[in-house]
């Protein structure tokens, strides 16, 4: 009776193991660990939830025009010097 068990424990220990094996071949994608693969699908998941619960309710913004793009130059540390283009080496 303990060799049959025995058997029988090893049979079960394989089937699971072949069948980890096909769902891990499955679903990982390559080049991704088990942990970078749960935190890409969490962070998917929360998109989606997010996307959801927010349609609707915030308006859409752009966030590629700058307001500040054509604002004036009017930092005083690049006026400083008025004579930052001229030569001060006396030794040449």
């Amino acid at each position: 009776m303990d060799k049959k068990r025995t058997i029988t424990t090893v049979v079960i220990i394989v089937i699971l193991a072949a069948v980890g094996l096909f769902y891990w071949q499955k679903y990982r994608k390559p080049g991704l660990t088990p942990q970078e693969q749960a935190l890409e699908q969490a962070g998917a998941a929360a998109d989606s939830i997010t996307k959801s619960a927010t349609q609707g309710a915030l308006p859409s913004l752009d966030v590629r025009t700058n307001p500040l793009e054509s604002a004036l130059n009017i930092n005083p540390a690049d006026q400083i010097n008025p004579f930052k283009n001229i030569k001060t080496n006396p030794f040449e």
